[in-house]
């Protein structure tokens, strides 16, 4: 009787010390990368809707941190991990390619000022051990000032998911590019801001 109650304590303890092995050499395979890279998706068909009409267009980070991703872990410090290139300038390049292609000049000296402001922009993800959660939010305003009046848009993308084990960084790093890429999206097809110029 105490031969079969040892016997099932050892294989008890055997099968936690084989499942603690296996999440550490899980967990341990995957190094995490020093900063994201933002590849965005926006090609919009040329054309010429804005011909005849110019802007100056400024992007401003407003974020209190240049972080993109912070991954939060109980009793450990945070890891946060920003992208190679500023953010600002990303979005600024992708909008100036493509509101040129729609035919908008942009220079610093027409009446038609556009600020794009960068209020938040983040994926926040909680890290249990075996879990993760987490939260995405990326909110971009937009005014525009045609020296008579001044329009103010606000777009923004809200995602939520969970997941067993670990949150996967690429995994993280599309979503980010995606919902970014449907923002600026939104902006670029803006007849709100089309109608302002």
């Amino acid at each position: 009787m105490i031969f079969h109650y040892l016997k099932r304590f050892t294989d008890s303890i055997l099968k936690s010390i084989a499942l603690s092995l296996l999440l550490l050499s899980i967990t341990s395979c995957s190094s995490t990368p020093s900063h994201i890279v933002l590849a965005l998706d926006v090609d919009l068909k040329p054309s010429n809707q804005l011909t005849g009409r110019n802007a100056q267009l400024q992007v401003v980070d407003m974020r209190t941190s240049p972080h993109i991703i912070q991954i939060l872990e109980p009793d450990e410090p945070a890891i946060i991990l920003s992208s190679q290139q500023r953010l600002e300038t990303v979005i600024d390049n992708v909008l100036t390619k493509e509101w040129q292609e729609q035919g908008l000049t942009l220079n610093d000296t027409s009446t038609n000022k556009m600020t794009v402001i960068i209020e938040k922009a983040v994926i926040s993800v909680d890290q249990e051990s075996i879990t993760y959660n987490t939260q995405s939010e990326i909110i971009i305003k937009v005014s525009v000032d045609n020296s008579k009046q001044t329009l103010t848009s606000l777009f923004k993308k809200r995602a939520h998911s969970e997941g067993a084990l670990n949150a996967d960084i690429s995994s993280l790093e599309e979503e980010f590019n995606q919902h970014l890429s449907e923002i600026l999206k939104q902006i670029l097809i803006s007849k709100d801001i089309k109608v302002f110029l």
